[in-house]
Parts: C-alpha cells; sequence; structure tokens
C-alpha cells in the first residue's frame, strides 16, 4: 500500500492484491488507528502506581471501512483504490507521529481479508506519517547569543581548580522550523588547556503522568561532532543540526504528557572532562 497524509485531509492509497490463479475471500477490510503510547522510565516505576491504571493508550483517531465484498479476485494484480478521512470525534487533536522513548504517537492502517475457514486469513499492517498543517503565524528568529567561562558555569564544586577558557558562539535561532536546520556558531576565544572535541547534542524531554504525580526524563536523540582536536583560537566554528523526523514533532504540551527539546553545546577537554551549555528549543512547523 501506499502511503500520505496530511492533517485535514485524507490518507489516501491502493490495496495491491497479487495472486498466481483466482482467489476466494470472504470480504477485504481497512482498519486506521491513531494512539498515543506513554510509559513511565524504570527509575519511577513504583513511584507513580496508579500511573498504570490511569493511563491507557491514548487513542485519537479510529475508522474501518470495507474495501470489498466477499467473491473472488482474478489471478494477476488487483489495485484496490481507497480514501480515508481524516476526521477526530470530539475535541480531539491529531498530533505529528512521533517516536520517542516514553512517549510514542504512531497512526497505523491494517488490512485484513477474511478467508473461508479451510484457509488462514490475510493481514498486513503499515504505518502512516502525519504532519500537522503549518503554523499561520511567521517563525520569527530569536538569535541567542552565549559566553562560557569557568564563572558561568552551574553546578561546580571546586571552580579554583578549573582551567582557564573562553568560548563564545550564537545560535540563529531557539524558535526553530521542523523542517529547517539549527544553525549558528561557536569560536575559542582562548583555552590553558587542549580541546579534545565539540559537539552538539539534541535531548528530548518528555513528561509523562497523572493527577498523583509527573515523571520527566531527558534523553539523547543524536549527538554531531563539530570539531575535533585542539581547535584554533578565534576560528569560527559553524554549527548546523537537521531534526531527525521521526524522533522530533513539533513541541507539544497537553494533559497527560508533553514533548519539549533541548540542546546543548558540549565541549571536551583533553582530559575527558565537560563543559556543557544547555538551550531549551521551541519547535513548530513553518
Amino acid at each position: 500500500m501506499e502511503l500520505v497524509s496530511v492533517v485535514q485531509e485524507v490518507l489516501a492509497g491502493v490495496v495491491v492484491l497479487v495472486s498466481k490463479e483466482t482467489l476466494q475471500h470472504q470480504g477485504i477490510s481497512l482498519s486506521m488507528e491513531g494512539l498515543v503510547n506513554l510509559q513511565l522510565s524504570s527509575k519511577s516505576v513504583g513511584v507513580f502506581e496508579a500511573f498504570y491504571n490511569s493511563v491507557k493508550p491514548i487513542q485519537l483517531i479510529s475508522s474501518n471501512i470495507e474495501v470489498a465484498k466477499a467473491g473472488k479476485i482474478p489471478g494477476g494484480k488487483t489495485e484496490i483504490p481507497f480514501e480515508f478521512p481524516l476526521h477526530t470525534k470530539g475535541n480531539k487533536v491529531l498530533y505529528e507521529t512521533y517516536h520517542g522513548v516514553f512517549v510514542n504517537i504512531q497512526y497505523t492502517l491494517r488490512c485484513d481479508m477474511k478467508r473461508s475457514l479451510l484457509a488462514k486469513d490475510l493481514s498486513r499492517t503499515y504505518e502512516f506519517m502525519v504532519h500537522c498543517q503549518p503554523q499561520k503565524a511567521k517563525v520569527s528568529p530569536s538569535p541567542v547569543d552565549f559566553t562560557i567561562t569557568p564563572e558561568t558555569l552551574q553546578n561546580v564544586r571546586e571552580r579554583s581548580l578549573l582551567p582557564k577558557f573562553q568560548i563564545q558562539g550564537h545560535l540563529d535561532a531557539t524558535t526553530c522550523a521542523i523542517n529547517q536546520p539549527l544553525t549558528g556558531e561557536v569560536v575559542v576565544e582562548n583555552s590553558q588547556v587542549p580541546i579534545k572535541s565539540i559537539e552538539l547534542q539534541l535531548v528530548r524531554v518528555e513528561t509523562c503522568g497523572c493527577a498523583e504525580g509527573y515523571a520527566r526524563d531527558a534523553t539523547e536523540i543524536q549527538n554531531i561532532q563539530i570539531a575535533e582536536g585542539d581547535i584554533c583560537h578565534g576560528l569560527s566554528i559553524p554549527i548546523y543540526m537537521v531534526f531527525p523526523r521521526l524522533f522530533t514533532c513539533p513541541t507539544l504540551e497537553t494533559t497527560n504528557f508533553k514533548v519539549e527539546f533541548e540542546v546543548n553545546v558540549v565541549i571536551v577537554l583533553h582530559d575527558d572532562h565537560l563543559i556543557t551549555e544547555n538551550f531549551p528549543l521551541k519547535l513548530c512547523r513553518a
């Protein structure tokens, strides 16, 4: 089946049947479903006992159609076109397809062919992607400048033991169109010790919960090295990161869960000490 879908439009495709000879069947049907699956991390298991009872998979959309009544399919290749209107029930909203660790938003289409008692039923399931309509308001860039020195670091126990360094740079925007890359630059102005590597780390922050409480977990999506070795001081190093399609989505906040994103600029010193600067991101579809 070929599947294409955009919110407020239709899911359209073709069921393709290939048989060497005439095939008897008791009907062919299609079932479409969209679900949000939530789960807690292992560190939160037992903390929110009520979570497993109160939060079941959230159904966003469900629909069934019959594409062929009981009969026969001739030998060879048969194509049956279909269309599903993407209409939700009540006040539910279709979120973009997203594959996370503790939050998973997935849309599937299942095709079933019923057969006689002596023949096994045939079934096939496909996942299709849902994109939200671009927001009407234009995304205005919000550049962020940063300077990293021993004095600006947080969660440091022995600040006096840190080597002297100064790293400057900027991100062109922290409110980002998901189909555009994250860009900017970083410059090592000076450093008493050699630098081993500079990396960009994209992080998902997923929050799941209920009335009893919420569990918030941050996990890495991808890590990109933008410089290696002892970088020349004063040299502008470009920042360029593409947001991976399945593992990111527009920033999302609902009653039961949230999906947010952050980027870390990570400086690795020669002795493997890490210096990290964190930037919350707001992703949207423009």
